[in-house]
């Protein structure tokens, strides 16, 4: 068996298990942007990749897929380069082999650095494996469609296309379709064994994430005994997309053993956020049909799930926003925010208590757990547009959500809305189901 592995920079070892079916090649130079990442890393460590067999490089004739021949792939490359001290930096899917190697070698293993990652391969997220099993449906039948339609779910609020054509041809390119699913079923069932990990480990996750979501990592910081977590914004799923210096410095610092000077967000900043209005239809007559103490449990009990459903798709609610029946939320990306807008709806249809959603996207003030500005108030005016158990969006969010959200747009046409100078043109969220 051939295993194919890369060695650049110096100092401490720092080895990257394989994030799936990816290539070195991949990591290490198809985009300035990922080659400034592992430079950045070669700068203070001996930066350690490798190929998974049958992938990239390294033997493409595999006959066994289990996770066993996943740790013999970790092994040898950890012995080839001196058989350690080592620390491990698992992103995606390689934080799997990372965990576990650290449970099994915890003398090898100094520091543990965990991106983006999860504990049992997403087959306890039946949304998640759904997904995986229809998009393996697809790449059997229109490969070429697979390979653009995953490139799209990995940059859900867009992508340079440099990258984007560089994520298809790795996908394309770095094993046959046939061993890419093969290698795909390879599972870690890392749940028994996260108690275990007493290697001091880094957890980082964006909120946005939609390939790895954000509980999943703060599942694992939960599990972990010896950890510290780093919640970061953005939705992109590769490090090196969008604000790579908040991996980098946090990784570099936990590994280094440096003062931390991790950075936060100031507590008055501004930004742009997609922002999603809720409010309960018709919340007077409801009350009189249902009365007060019915009206009340059941508005209590679907604010409640409304707030979860937004975590869950990657947003938050915004509490200092006082609304009577409605909800606020906040969402780094279109995409996020029609799943969100999707689940309030769901969540609406079983409550039997009505909802107008409206979404929109512009600058923001924050300030103590609050938005202010103009693009709020268009938000809430869209809101109050919207009949029950419908989502309109504004052009803006339509632009940002049409490549990414798996939905499609119904024109509603220009409204004049109360306290905006102009009209607004508006659009009717259409799931395919």
């Amino acid at each position: 068996m051939r295993t194919a592995y890369a060695v650049l920079g110096s100092g401490p070892i720092l080895v990257i298990p394989p994030g799936g079916t990816t290539t070195i090649e991949w990591y290490l130079g198809e985009t300035a942007a990922q080659e400034k990442f592992c430079k950045a890393l070669a700068e203070h460590r001996t930066l350690v990749l490798y190929d998974r067999h049958g992938c990239g490089l390294s033997d493409r004739n595999r006959k066994t897929f289990t996770s066993e021949d996943d740790m013999l792939d970790l092994d040898a490359v950890v012995e080839a380069v001196g058989g350690g001290p080592i620390d491990l930096f698992g992103i995606s899917w390689g934080g799997n082999p990372a965990m576990a190697y650290a449970v099994r070698e915890p003398r090898r293993v100094g520091k543990l650095v965990l991106y983006g990652t999860y504990a049992d391969g997403g087959r306890r997220d039946e949304q998640n494996w759904a997904r995986v099993l229809a998009m393996n449906a697809l790449r059997r039948v229109d490969p070429a469609a697979y390979y653009r339609a995953e490139a799209t779910n990995y940059f859900p609020g867009g992508a340079d296309p440099e990258m984007f054509r560089s994520l298809v041809r790795m996908l394309r390119d770095a094993a046959s379709d046939e061993m890419a699913m093969k290698l795909q079923d390879v599972s870690f069932d890392n749940q028994a064994v996260l108690a275990r990990v007493a290697t001091p480990t880094l957890v980082l996750h964006r909120r946005g994430d939609m390939v790895c979501p954000f509980h999943w990592g703060q599942y694992l910081s939960r599990q972990l005994t010896n950890v510290q977590f780093v919640p970061l914004e953005g939705d992109a799923h590769f490090p090196w997309v969008g604000d790579s210096e908040s991996v980098l410095m946090p990784t570099l610092e936990f590994l280094t053993g440096e003062a931390r000077r991790i950075r936060a967000a100031p507590p008055d900043s501004s930004g742009t956020a997609v922002m999603l209005f809720t409010d309960i239809a018709s919340s007077t007559e409801l009350t009189e049909q249902m009365g007060d103490a019915r009206f009340r449990d059941a508005s209590r009990a679907l604010d409640k799930g409304l707030r979860e459903a937004i975590r869950d798709a990657g947003g938050a609610a915004i509490d200092g926003k006082l609304l009577g029946d409605g909800v606020l939320a906040t969402f780094p990306s279109a995409a996020q925010a029609i799943d969100g807008a999707r689940r309030c709806l769901q969540l609406s249809t079983a409550s039997q208590l009505g909802l107008h959603i409206g979404l929109h996207a512009g600058d923001v003030i924050r300030e103590d757990n609050n938005v202010h500005g103009g693009a709020v108030n268009i938000a809430s005016r869209i809101c109050g547009l919207s009949a029950p158990g419908e989502v309109l969006v504004s052009a803006t969010v339509r632009e940002l959500a049409r490549t990414s959200a798996g939905v499609t747009f119904g024109d509603r046409g220009a409204h004049a809305l109360k306290g905006i100078e102009d009209a607004v043109r508006v659009y009717d969220v259409r799931w395919g189901d």
